[in-house]
């Protein structure tokens, strides 16, 4: 696959004015990013994976940012990522709020071992539970809630406050290791009893119904305040020594804020984004040019290393 000169000039000069080579790292984003959905199965296309590899063959960290949470990203298709650098895998989960390492066990199994996680407070679990319990006095009982805990083994549990509802948001969840429906306030003593690093909020009822709460919104991602892809990138690549203003990110959606803190930032899809890079940015319409882009800059940096 060949690239439109001006993207080919602008891997050039990142190469050239950068010190990716040296400081530098790849952190993409996974759905609608590098990889995709084909006939009910996610999937990392070659194009991608063997860029990843040259890259990674040169030396430079693979990090993958995720809104994923760390047991999904593990059954859906934790061996193959693991399988392009064959060494713990950097994972930053939960829009940058759980962030550790992919590795292999002794037992051949694909697991998560945690290096920082900024879990919700309190108070801000009683944000959202306000915002719960004025729904649902209000008989607005068509919403969801969906809770990671800090033990990445829990996965994704789901509340939903119409016990009657649990066999079809099991059904059209399945990622999801339980749904559960108890009171607003047995949610919240569930809640309080361990870390939680991440909330998501789904309503569906009209907008003038929900204009009431200002605490809850149509569709609701909580983290810790100040904390999104951005901010988990900035501490894990403090953590790695990668300096952003050196590194290459890829994203398709405005959830992708990372993208305005590398150098080099690589929109995927149709979506126009906001974020720009530090030193530049390129567009590539999906996974598989994402690939041959990712290919082609480690063709460039080979060539520069020489």
């Amino acid at each position: 696959m060949t690239f439109e000169v001006s993207i080919d000039g602008e891997l050039r000069t990142f190469v050239e004015r950068s010190r990716f080579g040296r400081e530098g790292a790849v952190i993409t984003d996974l759905d609608g990013t590098a990889v995709h959905e084909f006939e009910g199965r996610v999937i990392i296309p070659d194009a991608v994976s063997h860029g990843l590899k040259h890259l990674r063959d040169l030396g430079r960290p693979v990090v993958l940012n995720t809104l994923r949470f760390p047991l999904n990203v593990i059954r859906t298709f934790g061996r193959e990522w693991y399988a392009i650098t064959n060494a713990p895998l950097p994972l930053i989960s939960l829009n940058g709020s759980l962030m550790g390492y992919l590795h292999e066990t002794g037992e051949g199994e694909i697991a998560f071992d945690e290096i920082k996680a900024f879990p919700l407070e309190a108070s801000e679990i009683d944000e959202v539970l306000t915002g719960i319990q004025g729904l649902v006095n209000d008989g607005i009982t068509d919403l969801i809630v969906f809770y990671y805990p800090r033990d990445w083994t829990q996965g994704e549990l789901i509340w939903t406050p119409v016990p009657e509802q649990i066999a079809a948001v099991q059904a059209k969840y399945r990622s999801a290791t339980a749904v559960v429906s108890t009171s607003v306030a047995e949610l919240s003593e569930t809640l309080h009893a361990e870390d939680i690093c991440m909330m998501l909020l789904l309503i569906n009822a009209e907008e003038d119904r929900l204009m009431a709460y200002q605490h809850a919104k149509r569709s609701n991602f909580v983290t810790h305040k100040g904390v999104d892809k951005l901010s988990g990138t900035q501490t894990l690549a403090s953590m790695l020594g990668i300096d952003l203003a050196h590194a290459v990110g890829a994203g398709d959606t405005p959830m992708d804020s990372f993208l305005k803190g590398v150098g080099l930032a690589v929109q995927v899809g149709d979506l126009a984004l906001e974020y720009k890079g530090r030193l530049a940015t390129v567009k590539v319409k999906n996974s598989q040019e994402l690939g041959a882009l990712l290919f082609r800059l480690a063709e460039l940096q080979r060539g520069a290393q020489r």
